[in-house]
């Protein structure tokens, strides 16, 4: 009886895979069909997919897929770029009226389609509790399969990370691929959080308690490394963001004569030009990124209530200082933790020293530059930090996480060369914010100009200069 089920189950297995081959076969050649049909209609005409579902999201990301755009319209005459976007809500001009607003960068629209996409929700985190990887990445290939479907592109970039979409547009879609990662999907620092049983926002306290759980949600992450690895390799070409992610890339799809570090681009010559005009009378503290969870905002609080408490015999001081939290939100999740933080700041008594300021446009973010003094940035491991660098580049002296990218790329804090501060704790990061403010004038001075003399090499021009080489091997069979 047992030998009769196994062989059912293994007929099942037999015939299961067969029908998902000959349904990929036959999508293979439909897509074939679709592509001979779109290149008689436009002939010499190179479609350049560019999968990014967010795209209005308003952040780092985001300012490097117009920047790629930018830089594609401006190098290549004959291709039409593909965005394609689950915004379905957002019309192409209000997308690229964003794009101008809040990055002050420009795109044609007459070489711009957008591609929409229906299917996004599938790719959120909040629709796996468990499995979130595993969940978001089958989506990611459900999503893939509609953007194929509606407008398959000669050549295909993902520019958000959804490795498990670079196969699916190889080899069904016949497309040449490449990706930009800003960071890895898994890490060893991950797994290693895990596996010591660490508590963060990815690893829940019940995990955590739990030596079972524990040894499955390693088992688990050590095998969604190995289909991760696989599905990279797959990618013609490939950009990472920094030295950190650079280092973890190469050691999951272990690519390194295809593997490029391409910074992402920071406007610093802009920002380097603007006038200070800091109020004596106050201090602003300046942060600059997304509501997500990774972004750790709770620990710029607690490093606000530390500092009170370090200055707690200097009332008239810590009454100049202001916390302005300045960042964009996707979604009800990002309102909801921006809810959150502020009722946070209530039950720590800092509402009064502390200002959000949410979806502002890039004009007001200039003027806050021009104004505040200090920057704080608190995620740990940080794949990069371009709101690091263009604090860096408006006159702001940085007191970044002592991780990823602000430590091994953009943050210097050696004797003699160093340009901002780096911290771990609520406590490291009142500490560094203290000695900034009791520094001397020269003191900061010195720290400023090393900060914006250090920024050049994130520009946007060295980003689509670096961009533009590292994509060649997908242009080489259509330009010749």
């Amino acid at each position: 009886m047992f030998l009769k089920i196994l062989y059912i189950l293994n007929g099942l297995v037999a015939l299961f895979v067969i029908v998902l081959g000959l349904a990929l076969y036959c999508l293979r050649k439909y897509l074939q069909s679709r592509k001979s049909k779109l290149a008689d209609r436009n002939v010499n005409v190179v479609n350049v997919g560019i999968f990014h579902p967010y795209c209005n999201a308003g952040g780092g990301g985001e300012r490097v897929l117009w920047c790629a755009v930018r830089s594609l319209q401006a190098k290549y005459d004959n291709i039409k770029i593909l965005i394609y976007t689950g915004d379905i809500e957002s019309s192409p001009n209000a997308i690229l009226e964003k794009a101008k607003s809040v990055f002050n960068i420009y795109i044609e629209k007459d070489s711009v389609t957008f591609v929409y996409l229906k299917l996004r929700h599938w790719v959120e985190a909040k629709k796996y509790p468990c499995f979130t990887l595993l969940g978001q990445s089958i989506g990611s290939i459900l999503l893939g399969l509609e953007a194929l479907c509606k407008f398959p592109p000669d050549i295909y970039i993902d520019t958000m990370g959804y490795a498990f979409t670079l196969p699916l547009f190889r080899y069904i879609g016949c497309c040449k691929v490449g990706c930009y990662v800003h960071y890895p999907t898994i890490s060893t620092e991950m797994l290693r959080r895990v596996q010591q049983r660490e508590y963060s926002h990815n690893n829940h306290s019940y995990v955590v308690r739990n030596p079972f759980l524990t040894w499955t949600k390693v088992t688990y992450y050590k095998l969604f490394a190995k289909m991760y690895s696989w599905v990279g390799r797959s990618s013609e070409t490939i950009m990472v963001n920094s030295s950190w992610t650079e280092n973890h890339i190469l050691n999951l799809w272990g690519a390194p004569f295809k593997t490029h570090r391409v910074y992402p681009p920071c406007e610093v010559n802009h920002i380097k030009k603007l006038k200070r005009s800091e109020n004596p009378n106050k201090i602003i503290i300046l942060s600059v990124g997304q509501f997500r969870p990774e972004k750790d905002h709770p620990l710029q609080l607690q490093t606000m209530y530390e500092l009170r408490t370090l200055l707690n015999r200097n009332e008239e001081m810590w009454n100049k200082i202001q916390l302005v939290i300045l960042g964009s939100c996707r979604n009800e999740s990002d309102y909801e933790r921006l809810k959150n933080m502020q009722d946070l700041s209530k039950h720590l008594s800092l509402e009064n020293s502390v200002e959000f300021k949410v979806n502002v446009p890039y004009s007001e973010l200039l003027e806050i530059y021009k104004i505040a003094s200090i920057g704080i940035h608190t995620m740990w491991n940080e794949h990069f930090g371009i709101g690091i660098v263009e604090c860096m580049a408006a006159g702001l002296i940085m007191v970044a996480h002592k991780s990823g990218g602000p430590l091994l790329d953009i943050i210097e804090t050696s004797e003699g060369s160093q340009n901002g501060f780096l911290a771990t704790d609520a406590s490291e990061y009142a500490n560094c914010i203290l000695s900034i403010i009791y520094n001397s004038l020269e003191q900061n001075e010195v720290i400023r100009n090393a900060a914006r003399s250090s920024v050049e090499r994130f520009s946007e021009k060295e980003f689509e200069a670096n961009f533009l080489r590292a994509i060649i091997p997908l242009f080489n069979k259509y330009i010749k």
